[in-house]
């Protein structure tokens, strides 16, 4: 049978997407509520204290901005290296980078005691500060991204779409290590102080991303009634495995250097082994759900032979991909920082001890906001935009043959 011609169309309207989208409004109601609650009453109301500064919020907004670069993967593979089954995913993908950021960015604003000093940090600009320079990353990543959704989508030459894509994949890179190195170069605290920061949160944009990608595809394809051929889902599957497997790797260089430097043994020792909460969070769901069972979802070959597997791993990686940055950002806090080296040091401020934390609903609600905002915009794009094809079977995706 000959292969059609790919086609895109908008989103038809259907039950299950009013129902989607009145479920995703709810959610971003909550987060906009949970939002006004804090900001009349201060950060008391929240889990947050003089010490864990960055809470639960942090830990969505630094999850979906890591994976708005990852969700780029399936339409910097189609362009810039050139892999055809990926051209007719490229502009979802795009789509996705692009709402998953500004998700993010939402949740980090509204997280802040004083959102609108957002304006301040937009016009005085400190260049000795990475806050700074990631304020440029993240503006400009919605430009060079916007621009590549637009050659993808006008009859221009193809190169056009491969130089355009290539740009937005060196963006992409370089907004990940500026992400990255807001911990790496936090040299006060024992547990950010790494330059391996920056490749690790590369390599967790690529398996995030794709995770939260191939969710939103299924989702998608699935609200619109369309088919998705099981190569596609093997092709997804097998990449997500890799990506997730680069993260352990990463993570275990991360800790053996630190374990290897005398300063870090604390710190190592309070997240591998005497970190209560982080400990599990990092052995059992971090390492456990998030990494190795992915990989045998879509490696052991009792499973991988259908749709179900790479979705399930997809979940799996995003749960294990939270617990990772909230032991980053929480734990990281959470363990004294040495201020005077080779001394113990206890004050009635809390000096040296680790500092307690309990996340509050209303940052669970603004959290989630972020994340139905991200969804909401994909969704809106998807009804409005042609950037979803009419048909991913096996038969129809080229180089499947």
């Amino acid at each position: 049978m000959a292969m059609e011609k790919t086609l895109y169309r908008e989103l038809p309207t259907t039950g299950p997407l009013w129902a989607a989208a009145v479920l995703l409004g709810a959610f971003l109601l909550g987060g906009l509520a949970a939002f006004a609650y804090t900001h009349h009453h201060g950060h008391a109301v929240t889990g947050m204290t003089n010490q864990v500064v960055w809470g639960l919020p942090h830990v969505f907004a630094i999850f979906l901005i890591v994976s708005a670069s990852g969700a780029l993967n399936a339409a910097s593979i189609a362009s810039v290296f050139g892999h055809a089954p990926y051209k007719p995913i490229a502009r979802l993908s795009a789509v996705l980078a692009m709402s998953l950021l500004v998700g993010g960015l939402a949740v980090l604003v509204l997280d802040l005691g004083r959102p609108d000093r957002l304006i301040v940090a937009m016009t005085r600009y400190n260049f000795s500060s990475i806050f700074a320079w990631n304020v440029l990353l993240y503006t400009g990543f919605l430009a060079v991204v916007a621009a590549y959704l637009f050659v993808q989508m006008s009859r221009v030459p193809y190169g056009w779409v491969r130089t355009v894509g290539t740009a937005a994949f060196l963006w992409r890179l370089a907004l990940t290590t500026g992400t990255g190195s807001i911990f790496g170069w936090l040299v006060a605290r024992p547990g950010y102080d790494a330059a391996i920061m920056a490749p690790l949160f590369i390599a967790m944009s690529f398996s995030f991303g794709l995770a939260v990608f191939i969710l939103v595809l299924a989702a998608l394809f699935r609200l619109s009634g369309r088919k998705i051929g099981r190569m596609m889902y093997r092709r997804l599957g097998g990449l997500l495995a890799i990506f997730a497997a680069a993260v352990l790797y990463f993570t275990a260089v991360q800790h053996l250097t630190a374990l290897y430097a005398a300063e870090h043994a604390g710190i190592e020792r309070f997240i591998l082994r005497d970190g209560g909460i982080y400990t599990w969070l990092f052995w059992l769901v971090q390492v456990g759900i998030g990494g190795l069972a992915p990989i045998a979802l879509i490696y052991l070959p009792r499973f991988g032979n259908s749709a179900a597997e790479p979705i399930l791993a997809s979940v799996l990686v995003i749960v294990g991909g939270l617990a990772q940055v909230y032991v980053i950002v929480v734990g990281g806090q959470a363990y004294p920082m040495e201020l005077f080296p080779g001394y113990e040091a206890s004050s009635p401020f809390f000096d040296g001890t680790v500092s307690a934390y309990a996340p509050s609903l209303t940052e669970l609600g603004l959290g989630l906001g972020g994340v139905a905002l991200a969804l909401l915009a994909v969704g809106v794009a998807a009804k409005v935009l042609r950037v979803l094809p009419t048909n991913l079977m096996d038969a129809n995706v080229p180089g499947n043959d």
